[in-house]
């Protein structure tokens, strides 16, 4: 249980480590200061709750090598696909909810199975987390769905905006976050 917390420690601060390395050299935007950032608030408050009254730890549920290796699977698989898709959209990133002074809509790769692949990749590491460690990681996984779903439907409204045709036919041929389900 240890090797794995340490393995799923390590892999979370190097996949934000890099995060942050990466935004630097992309295109120039705006960040959204009204409700948006409001309700990101209310996430970060409860997250930090969370965190202080110790909520996700020792409280290991998956004490067999099955669900560590599918949990540490689903992990791999989730950051490696939010990787791919940060490296395919390229200077075009942007943190979520933003918008880019010069934006390109990228519709091939990642972005062709689901509009959204980094907030379905970090979703899928989520759950391989707690698949791993405990269910109550769920609990974050979930706050961190109703966020990526709330700044995905405020980013597809600008995305409408700026690509009145070509956005709302790319909408019809893919997925919001799951292939071929949502």
């Amino acid at each position: 249980m240890r090797a794995v917390e340490i393995v799923l420690g390590a892999g979370w601060a190097a996949f934000w480590i890099y995060w942050l390395l990466a935004a630097v050299g992309v295109k120039r935007g705006r960040t959204a200061w009204g409700p948006e950032m409001r309700f990101r608030l209310v996430i970060v408050a409860v997250v930090i709750a969370l965190t202080r009254v110790h909520a996700f730890r020792h409280h290991a549920v998956n004490r067999s090598t099955l669900g560590y290796g599918v949990g540490l699977a689903l992990f791999a698989v989730g950051l490696g696909f939010a990787i791919w898709a940060r490296l395919h959209i390229g200077r075009n990133w942007g943190h979520p909810m933003s918008r880019k002074d010069d934006p390109e809509l990228v519709t091939s790769g990642p972005y062709k199975l689901v509009r959204h692949p980094i907030y379905s990749g970090i979703l899928v590491a989520g759950i391989g987390t707690a698949v791993a460690l405990s269910w109550l990681w769920l609990v974050a996984v979930a706050l961190a769905g109703v966020y990526f779903i709330y700044s995905a439907t405020v980013e597809e409204r600008f995305m409408t905006e700026r690509f009145p045709d070509a956005y709302p036919a790319y909408r019809s041929t893919s997925k919001m976050l799951v292939p071929f389900l949502l």
